[in-house]
Formats: structure tokens, sequence, C-alpha cells
């Protein structure tokens, strides 16, 4: 991939994020994340009921031979399985919580913000990982602006990092993640639910087809190499 001209993209793409909320009223919530399995990508998306939280349905999509992994430009490996499982749901989410980075991101342009962009929908990113920027007193900035907040969902456990995508603001944020956790699970009920699926699925493939074992672990060397070798690229 060159990464030169999709910084560029991402740039101009940064420019039509909305931090403002754009729904009146939070009735369903959904959740999605891509898991590898060999040399495919593998999409699950749930969708619950809000604020109960209430299981509604889920939908899964294979991706082969998706691009490589590269630092910053996750979306474009993994938001074409995303939007795929996304488009055979029978009820679309009102928000959508990806797994991933939102506006924290050298180009304010994370995963969710990307997906919130292709979809036209109200997105929130919920990461492990922070890409970048200092926590203070639970707020993730970067430079003088909040574009964050830690999420410590109980306690001795690491945190998470959460952030608006698209159409969302940084309070709504906070408080729909808040309102989406479930004791003692760290992470957000629909992203939870999404990874207890995909991994479910992950493992059905893998009994079918044993090189598929050979070739995820060969996938996951070759991303913790990527990320050694472009980390500087992010700034």
């Amino acid at each position: 991939m060159d990464t030169f001209e999709l910084k560029k993209e991402q740039l101009r793409m940064a420019q039509k994020i909305i931090l403002q909320d754009g729904f009146d009223r939070v009735k369903t919530i959904g959740g999605v994340e891509c898991v590898v399995v060999g040399n495919n990508v593998l999409a699950c998306v749930v969708v619950c009921e809000y604020p109960s939280l209430k299981f509604i349905e889920k939908k899964t999509y294979l991706l082969p031979d998706p691009l490589p992994f590269i630092p910053g430009f996750s979306a474009y490996r993994e938001m074409p399985a995303m939007v795929e499982a996304y488009n055979l749901l029978e009820q679309e989410p009102d928000v959508l919580l990806v797994k991933g980075e939102g506006i924290i991101h050298p180009r304010k342009i994370g995963i969710a913000s990307h997906l919130g962009l292709v979809l036209n929908k109200p997105t929130i990113g919920v990461t492990e990982k922070l890409l970048l920027g200092r926590i203070e007193q639970g707020k993730v900035f970067v430079g003088p602006e909040i574009l964050g907040f830690e999420v410590i969902t109980r306690e001795h456990a690491k945190p998470s990092y959460i952030s608006p995508g698209h159409l969302m603001s940084l309070g709504s944020c906070l408080n729909i993640i808040k309102n989406s956790l479930l004791f003692p699970h760290k992470m957000p009920e629909p992203l939870h639910l999404a990874h207890k699926i995909g991994k479910k699925q992950v493992h059905d493939l893998l009994k079918k087809d044993d090189h598929l074992l050979t070739s995820t672990t060969d996938v996951k060397k070759q991303s913790s190499d990527a990320i050694a070798s472009v980390h500087h690229e992010l700034y």
C-alpha cells in the first residue's frame, strides 16, 4: 500500500468527521470487531437493545486475502469485511461501537471514524491500546485537545480507551459506553459479544481446515513485524 497517498486521503476524510450527535434517542446499539483466521479476516457484528443490552441479532462475514496490516491504516484492511457483515443485518443499530480507534489517531480518522463516514452512522471507537496522547484525570489529550477517555471497568484490569468516531459528541461517547458495560466484562457488551461470537466461529473454522492454524500464526507474526517496522510513519 502507498501510505503517503493513504495519509492524504485520511486527511481529506478527517475534515468530514462530525463530532456532534447524529441521533435523538438510542434504542439499539451495535458492536463490530474483526478477528484473523488464516489469511482471512472475519468480521462479526452484533446488535443489542439499549439500554437493556438484550441481544437481538448477529452477522458475520469472512473476507479472503485482505490488504496487509499497517498501523494507522487498519480501516483499509478490516473495514470491507465490517461493511459486508453490517449490510447483512436485519435491524441497523442507532449507534455502532467499533473495535479500534476513533479520533484518537494521528490524522483523527481511525477505523471507527472511517466506518462511520462510509455507513453514515454514529460510531464510537473502543481500543485496548492508546495509539497516541496522554492521560490526565481519565481524559485522553492530544496536544491541548481532549479526544477521548480512559475507561477502567474493574479493579486491576487494564484500561480501555474510547473516542468518538463520527456523528458522536465527546459527552455522548462517554455516557453510552458507561451504559453499555456489564460486570465483569471489560469491553462494552456489544463488543464483548462480537468478540465471543467471532472467536467461536474462528475455532469452528480451524477445526474444519487445519492449515488455517499455521496461516493464522504467520499472519500474527507479520502484523507484529509491521508494527515494529512502520510505527514511525504514524507521526
